[in-house]
């Protein structure tokens, strides 16, 4: 499978939805689909999903299709690499943490939750998501030990704009973001996903009151 140097950003944010879809059908028994019926279900072209897909080398032959398992599979290796989940860390153990971590911790999605992080003394010490919650001020020293990769933030404004540069010094490579503060445009050399409800539920009002 030849992949392109540098895949756009939309067609990489349009793989965890084939994968969603392709996960359906092949639980429906689904053993085979057109680039055009796939295109149906996900709101776009058959064109559209052959060019997704040849960034990645092609998965079907020119008038058979694709067959559901397979691409259900490579597109899995390029979403969840070899399996290895990624250590992760969670900073904020509030309602939103909670919520946060145990989607985690429930969906096969390619992260291990290794510890949780908040300011609130009685918190520390027990468990949320499957990880023990530790006091912020051993947040260096637990990182030195056990080395996260990830960081996600369910943290207010202010406290994700003094913490990330200190996450980024401890090695963190990627931010799972939710504290409506753009880490991105801070720390280009860093992955980010910044996380905004706020816009979705705004974008979904506009549509709502937009309507032909």
């Amino acid at each position: 499978m030849a992949i392109q140097s540098k895949v756009s950003l939309p067609v990489i944010k349009r793989l965890p939805k084939y994968y969603r879809y392709l996960t359906t059908l092949s639980a429906d028994g689904k053993e085979k689909i057109s680039s055009s019926e796939l295109a149906h279900m996900m709101g776009t072209t058959a064109s559209q999903v052959r060019q997704d897909f040849n960034c990645f080398g092609g998965f079907g032959q020119q008038g058979i299709g694709y067959k559901v398992d397979v691409l259900r599979a490579e597109i899995g290796k390029l979403l969840f690499g070899d399996g290895e989940k990624l250590p992760t860390i969670l900073i904020g153990a509030g309602r939103l943490g909670s919520a946060v971590s145990s989607f985690i911790s429930r969906d096969t999605n390619g992260y291990k939750l290794i510890g949780v992080f908040d300011i609130n003394p009685e918190l520390c010490g027990k468990e949320m998501g499957g990880a023990t919650i530790y006091p912020l001020s051993e947040l260096e020293a637990f990182c030195a030990e056990h080395h996260p990769t990830v960081a996600v933030l369910c943290v207010p404004r202010q406290s994700a704009m003094e913490l990330s540069g200190e996450l980024v010094a401890h090695g963190i490579q990627g931010f799972w973001n939710f504290s409506h503060y753009d880490l991105s445009v801070e720390y280009p050399g860093v992955t980010v996903e910044n996380v905004h409800l706020g816009d979705s539920l705004m974008s979904l009002g506009y549509r709502l009151r937009n309507k032909d």
